[in-house]
């Protein structure tokens, strides 16, 4: 074995460039219609959309220029599948494409944004997700576009996931109001369908069946038999799965483990479980420390097994079983990029008895049982000498737990017997949401460079329990730069990481408290990346989109009662105590974050000669999309690093 160069922290050769960076491939969904497999994939900061047929190659579906996206909040929700036809949004319309080929047809008017469309049993209508002009709501539209498009479900601020029963009955949603955010509270609803004089479908009557304003519920699918329905619930202080049975009117938790069974509702068309075709078994996803696993539950027995074929997977994603019993996800880990994924059929992988199965009409298809089948990949895989992520848990100052993701240095060639490295601190935006074992570039590039890489998972956080994700109510500019410094100061201790060379890093609220840090810390750090960041809390909750308008009032307090704390957690009234290095970014059509919040930063660093960069990228929203944005992003990252960190 040739023994490996002895280079310094920060200056190793990386296989991962910037240019590599900018053009990475990410899958977004996967659905089954019959033995055809549906899944849409971003390239070049374009979504389209591939179908694989009968196990044959796979082939793009849509149209080089058409941007397949939900165009609801933040996205997601993008296309269902249904009787040879896919359905799906892009351009602010709903368009219909034979999977067979040919060309797709637009079946409702561009206006709007659409997302989430569910087809009825029996093919001819679809209930979806409709925002316009500030007005959330279900609508529905027949599957030719023969008809205008009329409301079904309105009166509340927001809705999402909406689904048929098998017998075009009725159509479950979750619904939910200002000031809510859907992980605080929301409603599990039900439509009753009736038919007019013209057969058209309405809503007779609508019920709540479960959730309110402490209770977040998520994901309602109705049993293939439509005995039953099921749906994620946090009553418990955990996701868990619950099944309702119509016949008693019962409410049964299946789940129980102290693990998040669930995912922050931060866009349209989330998947995390799925009923098996005979509707006696469901499929469910569990994460556990940002890392996750697939298990099956016996809805007869109340038996759970994990279906080890996907244990090589940290994470695992938009689950979709089958007619036939096959599953299909989206799968990755910290070193094997993303993948769509098959295993065969579960009457092969749980061995039973066929005539058990009292669904008309099911047959059951081998499909290379207890066995993973890679439908697609997201890159050639070629990479070598990937860093581990590793959870951790550490102990705060005050003795509650914390949680993060580390990531080592790591390469084929070169090893730093001087000392230890430097380290980035990266804070996830939202900020609630979590940082996950998943095949993270952000992190590959920097350790395959000698740069040790912390993602935290802050008080705050979805994924460790209810009450851990609300530690963060009024807390906001606190838990979270707290834990930063505390995590990364826990790994000084070990040996893991260089006080002299730690930088934070953040996008939207994690670039917030990138800046706040600099604020609260002053030499902490040796420097920050803040991306799209907030910067003046008074402007990010009056001039934000409407999914998170109302979000600040749980983060920091409600106006103008808490004008106090928005002033004291907001890093522009405070920029006068900023002294280390900066490194701005920010897209000039972000309506999430307007661009004047990083002008108004710029300008007061500017004003008092505190060293920083500041690049504004033309045509970027919240988050980068275009290859030759995110290629440059990288290379002045890398330049501004070796500036103020590696050498500096």
């Amino acid at each position: 074995m040739t023994p490996k160069q002895k280079r310094m922290y920060g200056t190793w050769n990386s296989p991962i460039s910037p240019k590599l960076m900018g053009a990475a491939r990410r899958f977004n969904d996967v659905q089954w219609d019959g033995d055809t497999l549906v899944w849409s994939e971003t390239r070049g900061g374009q979504a389209l959309l591939v179908a694989q047929i009968d196990g044959q190659a796979p082939r793009e579906l849509t149209e080089p220029g058409m941007a397949v996206r939900g165009r609801v909040g933040y996205g997601g929700g993008e296309f269902t599948v249904h009787g040879g036809y896919v359905y799906f949004s892009a351009d602010g319309r709903l368009w219909r494409q034979a999977l067979s080929g040919g060309a797709a047809r637009a079946i409702t008017p561009a206006f709007g944004g659409s997302a989430a469309p569910s087809v009825s049993p029996d093919g001819k209508w679809i209930v979806y997700v409709l925002s316009y002009e500030g007005v959330d709501g279900l609508a529905l539209v027949d599957t030719a576009g023969e008809q205008f498009p009329r409301k079904l479900a309105f009166g509340t601020d927001f809705v999402m996931q909406p689904t048929w029963s098998p017998d075009g009955g009725k159509i479950a949603y979750i619904a939910w109001d200002h000031p809510l955010m859907p992980w605080d509270g929301t409603q599990l609803r039900l439509a009753h369908v009736d038919r007019d004089h013209t057969g058209a479908p309405y809503a007779a009557m609508i019920e709540t069946l479960v959730g309110g304003e402490t209770v977040s519920v998520f994901q309602p699918q109705f049993s293939p038999d439509g005995k039953r329905l099921a749906y994620i619930s946090d009553a418990t202080g955990w996701n868990q799965v619950y099944v309702y049975d119509f016949s008693s009117g019962e409410h049964k938790q299946i789940t129980d483990a102290l693990a998040d069974h669930g995912a922050p509702g931060w866009i349209q068309g989330l998947r995390v479980y799925a009923w098996t075709p005979d509707a006696r078994a469901l499929i469910y996803r569990r994460g556990e420390n940002g890392v996750f696993s697939l298990w099956r539950v016996d809805l007869r027995t109340g038996k759970h097994e994990r279906l080890h074929a996907f244990d090589a997977y940290t994470l695992l994603e938009q689950v979709s079983v089958s007619h036939n019993g096959t599953i299909a996800l989206l799968g990755a880990s910290s070193t094997i990029p993303q993948r769509v994924l098959s295993l065969g059929s579960m009457s092969d992988a749980f061995p039973q008895t066929l005539a058990n199965y009292d669904a008309p009409g099911i047959t059951v298809i081998v499909d290379a049982p207890g066995e993973v089948t890679i439908r697609a990949r997201s890159s050639t895989e070629n990479l070598t000498g990937l860093s581990v992520a590793q959870p951790m848990t550490f102990t705060a100052d005050d003795g509650e737990q914390i949680y993060g993701l580390y990531y080592p240095p790591t390469s084929d060639q070169y090893v730093d017997p001087t000392g230890a490295p430097p380290l980035i601190v990266y804070v996830h935006g939202g900020p609630t949401s979590q940082a996950r074992a998943e095949f993270n570039l952000d992190a590959q590039f920097f350790a395959t460079r000698g740069i040790a890489y912390l993602a935290v998972n802050h008080r705050g956080s979805t994924g460790y329990g209810k009450d851990y994700m609300n530690k963060l109510r009024g807390a906001w500019g606190i838990y979270d730069v707290d834990d930063s410094a505390n995590m990364a100061q826990r790994l000084v201790t070990r040996g893991l990481a260089d006080p002299r060379r730690i930088v934070i890093k953040g996008g939207s609220a994690g670039g917030f408290t990138a800046l706040y840090s600099l604020v609260k810390k002053p030499g902490f750090y040796r420097a920050a990346i803040a991306s799209y960041a907030v910067a003046d809390q008074f402007t990010t909750a009056l001039d934000t989109h409407k999914f998170e308008e109302r979000y600040s009032d749980g983060l920091v307090g409600e106006l103008p009662d808490a004008a106090d704390l928005y002033r004291e957690r907001s890093p522009l009234f405070h920029a006068d105590k900023i002294s280390d290095p900066v490194l701005l970014f920010h897209g000039d059509q972000d309506n999430v974050v307007p661009i004047s919040q990083a002008e108004s930063i710029v300008k007061a660093l500017r004003k008092r000669g505190v060293p920083h960069e500041y690049h504004v990228y033309a045509g970027e929203g919240h988050g980068w999309r275009k290859p030759e944005t995110i290629e440059d992003y990288y290379t002045k990252v890398l330049a501004f690093l070796k500036q103020y960190v590696i050498f500096g």
